[in-house]
Order: structure tokens, then sequence, then C-alpha cells
């Protein structure tokens, strides 16, 4: 047991793991009550969330993939690369985009350019961006009209992701994993975002979807065991809102 202790970071990680029942399956607010109570790292941990999802990700109508805005944000700063041109150009710099091109852009990366957290394109110059995808696809960076980042609404678009927008999609085991924060966030605030994700991915459902959607929910940080979160209470409460 000290050996597995000591792997997953020793004295404080039994600190922590002591502080939990391990079986038992809390609310979503016990268990960001629970991850507050344990000794924290030297750096301000990222909070995650962790969901095994009953669907076949193999069969295309079940794939889950979307995105949601976070009411408190991530808690870092995001670089947005807007492909743009002419007027589209111009309402990206005034929302705040980063970086902003349409062809040259398109070169730079090609290049090796990679300073940017998310992209987000127009749709007329999809054609160009379009060649960026085995770049930009395996980062999870391509911009996707079902995700809101082809659009011609680009200011908007860079404000969601400057505001904390982060993106989910079922793995190939049905696995989806999702930040929430960071350890510093109020109690409150990591319980806002969390269920924001939650409630997007419940409503993201395919309706080829048999049986149990919500298998597992687990809270973590970055430096944290898991705690458990009881997954059909949890769906319950987007359920009686319709979801």
């Amino acid at each position: 047991m000290a050996t597995v202790l000591t792997k997953k970071g020793g004295k404080r990680y039994a600190t922590a793991t002591a502080k939990i029942e391990p079986e038992r399956e809390h609310t979503v607010e016990e268990a960001v009550g629970a991850l507050k109570a344990m000794p924290g790292a030297k750096f301000d941990e990222s909070v995650d969330l962790s969901l095994r999802l009953g669907v076949d990700p193999k069969h295309a109508d079940q794939m889950v993939r979307g995105a949601v805005v976070l009411p408190h944000g991530i808690g870092k700063s995001i670089r947005v690369a807007v492909f743009a041109k002419g007027e589209k150009e111009r309402e990206a710099r005034e929302a705040g985009a980063d970086v902003i091109g349409a062809e040259d852009l398109v070169e730079k990366v090609q290049g090796g350019f990679m300073e940017f957290d998310t992209a987000i394109a127009t749709p007329d110059l999809m054609g160009q961006v379009g060649r960026l995808g085995k770049v930009l696809g395996p980062r999870g960076l391509m911009p996707n009209p079902k995700l809101g980042t082809v659009t011609f609404d680009v200011g908007r678009a860079v404000r969601e992701a400057k505001a904390g927008k982060v993106e989910f999609r079922v793995d190939k085991a049905g696995n989806v994993h999702v930040p929430v924060g960071k350890r510093s966030f109020s109690p409150e605030n990591i319980v806002a975002n969390a269920l924001a994700v939650i409630e997007a991915i419940v409503r993201a459902k395919p309706a080829a979807a048999k049986g149990t959607y919500l298998r597992t929910l687990t809270l973590s940080s970055t430096m944290s065991p898991g705690i458990k979160i009881d997954p059909v209470r949890t769906a319950n409460l987007f359920k009686k809102q319709g979801a």
C-alpha cells in the first residue's frame, strides 16, 4: 500500500483519500465540498469532471459531442485564432481575438504556428482551413459548425471562447473528460460549472442510445483522488427540467 500511495502523491494523497468514502456516491455539492476539504498542491490545480456514458461511439448515431460556455470560466486566458477576412476580420478583432488572418494564417499554421487554444473560421474560408485537418484535427482545434466554431457570427464565437467555452467529446471507450475550473474557485462556482457541463452532456444524449446513459461521474483535481458522484440523482436534476 505504501508504494501505491507514493506513486499517487505520498502523504498528501493519503490524507486526501482518507477524507472520502471511496464507494459513496455524492451529490455534486458534496463532491465539491469533499474536494475543497482535501489538502491542495503548491499550484492552482485544474478541476475536472469525468463521465462514462452508455453509448457505443463506434456507431455514428451514438457519438456525443458538443460545447458549453461555463458560467464562471475555466480559470485561464484562452488564446483565440480566427480565420476571417474583410468585415469579419474587423469583427473578430473588436471581440478580442488574439490571431486573425485568412490564407496567410492558413500558411502560417501549416508552417508550424500553433500559439492558440481554439480556432474559429467563417464558412467561406473553410475550403482553405480544411487543408489544416491533419494539423488541427489531432489537437482538437479544427473548426466545426456543430460546435459553433464555423460561423459568420465571429464576434459572438470569440466572446464565448474567451468567457470559458469548453468542448466535450466521447472517446472510443465511452468516456468524456471536461475541465470545470480551478481549485481556487469558490465551491459555488465549481458546482455551477460542473452542473452546466453535465446538463449539456445530458441534453446531447443520442436518440440511438439505449439503457442507462450516465453510467459514472467522477470529480477530481490534478493531484487528488477521484470523488464519485451519484449519476442517477444527478441525471434526474435535468429530467425534472424536461431534459
